[in-house]
């Protein structure tokens, strides 16, 4: 036997790691249940002195006593049960209850006599290392512990059986003698001063020693004893109570939960779900196992879905999608699924059994033979017999009621099976990987949300018709959710024209983006309206200073400035004709086809919904076919570093390159910006601008008369032969004779009658007139009122748009072959 501890080394430090005995409540039963000794220990737990409780029933500190039918039927319970231990109540001198870990210990004396040693240790933590005492008191508990009685003379009078184990002494051979006299030598030396200073002056003492264990010569074990004085009623010390546990497994134990705790930081430190399920496995093998798969309920990676509930999933498991591997060996050969693969859980299962209990399941020596219920999965039998997996444990990824998935781990190599110490090692592991997992779900499910926020506020596909070619990019500052206040759009509109809008909501985020939507579904009602671009973008500007309005909460409170810029421009391909206002937004670029490149000097305008500066301002300019018009934000074109002349510059250099693609030109344009995180979104708008042909385009001047009406069907007709539309000639003249008998009895001078041909049919009466038609419901007897539902009845659509000194009325129809595509559609 080797002493590692010298008397003057022997304290209650926490250097020994030695706390879990010396920090034990000591108390002497005797047989009928009565206090015969107590110790300085059991006065700091619960507060009562030796001469309070010593000659009277234990039922006074341990209420389990009284509870028992008598004192005397719980003493005979502990006898055929070898002892006691568990959770009870312990009542404190000033009336408290505390809940406590208590043992009790049979102790054997000469003669038959025999003894009870109540050892009680607090359940509530005293240090801050909830962790490792939620891992060393369940050890401790079932851990074997040597316990010994010596009187003053530190003679042998009560042991139990367990302390032949530590030192090979037998009972016979131990009782009524002293150390010294049965283990001769420097040691028994030691251990004998040791007890006289704790007979001397009342202290506990900690002694630490290695020795291999009397029936085996492997591995030294490692042992710490605890010296307590006991005392009588009149406080006098009547002996030393010794108590021995074999710390080995402990220690063991300490040490791997420490390089767990240490390398476990590393755990949440990604939001990534799949990359914390590999984190998890890394960090378990080779510290736990040699084998660790990770499995994960398959929406998390995506954030899709509720979460599943444990005890609540039915007769419908959860699906496992692999998310985490490791092994010992290269490539992880016991895995019968890759990482991102579907896992198969059959019915009947223990990993049935975790995700419907949500309880681990430990299985130390594993079942192999033909029948076991590893058959029920073919796979994982298969690799199980070919590595030689002998002990495995299954532990829920769980967050409170919330089931994330599991974790197995799985010895193969290891010849010591799991025992439940690595269970609960395994189970302290995963719970802190579990609250990292679910801070990636959580993460996932708003990434997501944003996501499908944005895709559905933000065009899916930009439909530049016959008017213009169209390419796009959206970079968002909030690169957490990736949404933004940016957007933009192609609208079109009634005779071959589109409408072309870019807007920056001030701000970043969901609530920038909510916004945004709310904005960009107002120039979509405006548009339909077909209104310039000067009066769309003031019409936005009050509904902007609206929606301040609505966000303030209270009526008295001063309505919240929700700030945006926009852009809105009109390109029609007929007369390739431009018109646009701004509302503080930067400049449009126009290059032209040989790649020059002009800033048009707009009027800026002031932003929408701050209430000041002038109006926006309309300017019309005519673009050669093949133009490019950028329209952008901010965020393109400044950066913290630089201004915006310097990034307009760099973006009319990357612009002007005659002959690429519009998603080329988006392309540099975005990754010509700093390497720094942007600071505000990023949106760029590119179309190039094409021209309608004469051919597709006829119009004509009528006078202001009924004559008019039969030489506008006569007209159509004659064109829609010319270009081969011969079944919408009858639906064409109704349409015409509608519109244009509208026009004679509701406004003055001449008429001018427009037909294009585009990807649909456009017919477009315009006249001075400044009343809109509207719909109006006749009577059985009225003999007008019919027309524009008519108009509605042979159109796909129909509407009026304003012009200088009138309006336009158009209606429109699908061509032959596009009216096939609608049919197969609808």
């Amino acid at each position: 036997m080797t002493t590692t501890i010298s008397i003057d080394a022997v304290t209650l430090g926490k250097q020994l790691n030695a706390s879990d005995i010396s920090d034990t409540a000591i108390a002497l039963l005797d047989e009928q249940g009565t206090v015969a000794a107590w110790t300085h220990t059991a006065e700091r737990l619960v507060g009562f002195r030796a001469g309070d409780v010593v000659g009277r029933s234990a039922a006074l500190v341990l209420p389990s006593f009284r509870e028992a039918t008598t004192a005397s039927a719980f003493v005979e319970q502990c006898r055929a049960e070898n002892g006691w231990s568990g959770a009870t109540a312990v009542r404190h001198r000033d009336g408290r209850v505390l809940d406590a870990s208590v043992r009790l210990t049979m102790l054997h004396g000469q003669d038959g006599t025999a003894r009870w040693l109540a050892s009680v240790t607090d359940a509530v933590p005293q240090s801050g290392d909830a962790i490792d005492r939620s891992v060393r008191g369940p050890l401790l508990a079932r851990a074997p512990i040597g316990v010994g009685i010596r009187d003053r003379q530190l003679r042998s009078t009560y042991v139990n059986d367990v302390a032949e184990n530590h030192d090979g002494l037998s009972r016979d051979r131990r009782l009524g003698r002293r150390f010294t006299e049965v283990l001769p030598g420097v040691n028994a030396e030691t251990i004998e001063a040791v007890m006289r200073q704790v007979l001397q002056n009342g202290a506990t003492k900690i002694h630490e020693y290695r020795t291999w264990l009397p029936t085996s010569q492997g591995p030294e074990h490692q042992f710490a004893v605890s010296f307590q004085c006991l005392q009588g009623a009149d406080g006098r010390a009547l002996g030393v109570c010794i108590i021995g546990a074999d710390v080995t497994a402990s220690r063991r134990t300490r040490e791997r939960l420490a390089a767990l705790s240490q390398a476990s930081t590393r755990l949440g430190s990604t939001l990534d779900v799949t990359q914390a399920g590999q984190e998890l496995a890394d960090l378990a093998v080779p510290l736990l196992a040699d084998h660790v798969a990770v499995d994960l309920e398959q929406s998390i990676s995506f954030g899709e879905g509720p979460p599943v509930r444990i005890g609540a999933t039915g007769k419908h498991l959860p699906a496992l999608r692999r998310a985490g591997l490791a092994s010992i060996h290269q490539g992880v050969p016991e895995s019968p699924w890759a990482c991102g693969e579907p896992v198969f859980v059959p019915p009947v299962s223990p990993f049935t059994d975790v995700l419907r209990a949500g309880k681990s399941f430990l299985e130390p020596v594993l079942d192999t033979a033909p029948g076991a219920w590893i058959d029920a999965m073919p796979e994982l039998a298969r690799s199980v017999r070919e590595h030689g997996a002998h002990s495995i444990m299954i532990v829920p990824i769980r967050v409170r009621r919330s089931l994330l998935g599991v974790a197995l781990f799985v010895r193969t190599k290891d010849p010591v099976p799991f025992q439940e110490v690595d269970l609960l090692l395994a189970e302290e592991l995963v719970g802190r990987a579990a609250q990292s997992l679910h801070n990636a779900r959580q993460y996932a499910r708003k990434h997501t949300a944003a996501l499908t926020l944005q895709r559905h506020l933000l065009p899916r596909r930009l439909t530049g018709g016959t008017a213009v070619e169209a390419a796009s990019r959206y970079l968002p500052a909030d690169l957490d959710h990736g949404v933004g206040g940016d957007w933009f759009d192609v609208i079109p509109l009634s005779g071959a024209r589109v409408a072309l809008v870019v807007g920056d909501v001030i701000g970043h985020g969901l609530h920038a983006a909510a916004t945004m939507g709310r904005l960009r579904t107002a120039v979509h009602t405006l548009a339909t309206m077909e209104l310039p671009p000067d009066e769309l973008l003031a019409h936005l500007d009050d509904t902007v200073q609206r929606l301040g309005e609505e966000d303030a909460d209270t009526p008295d409170q001063t309505p919240s400035v929700v700030g945006a810029t926009c852009l809105y421009a009109v390109y029609d391909p007929a007369t390739r004709r431009c018109t646009m206002a701004s509302a503080g937004h930067p400049p449009p670029a126009i290059i032209d086809p040989r790649g020059q490149v002009t800033y048009l000097g707009l009027p800026p305008g002031a932003p929408l919904g701050v209430g000041l500066g002038d109006p926006p301002e309309s300017v019309e300019l005519e673009l050669a076919e093949g133009s490019i018009l950028a329209l952008y934000t901010d965020g393109l074109i400044e950066t913290r570093d630089h201004d915006i002349e310097e990034g307009m510059r760099r973006l009319g250099s990357v612009l002007a390159q005659p002959g690429r693609s519009l998603e080329d030109l988006c392309d540099i344009a975005t990754r010509s910006l700093p390497d720094q995180a942007p600071c505000d979104d990023v949106t760029l708008l590119l179309v190039r601008t094409r021209s309608l042909s004469p051919a597709r385009v006829a119009s004509w001047t009528l006078p202001g008369d009924q004559s008019a009406v039969s030489s506008a069907r006569t007209l159509a007709s004659r064109q829609l032969t010319e270009w081969g539309l011969h079944g919408l000639q009858d639906a064409t003249k109704l349409i015409v004779s509608e519109l244009v008998t509208n026009a004679i009895h509701h406004g003055t001078g001449q008429i001018e009658l427009r037909l294009v041909r585009h990807q649909v049919l456009t017919c477009e009466v315009s006249d001075t007139g400044p009343c809109t038609p509207r719909p109006r419901r006749a009577r059985t007897m009225d003999e007008n009122g019919r027309g524009l539902f008519l108009v509605t009845s042979l159109s796909r659509r129909w509407g009026s748009r304003p012009i200088p000194g009138g309006k336009v009325v158009w209606a429109e129809q699908d061509l032959p072959h596009t009216s096939g595509l609608r049919s197969a559609a609808a």
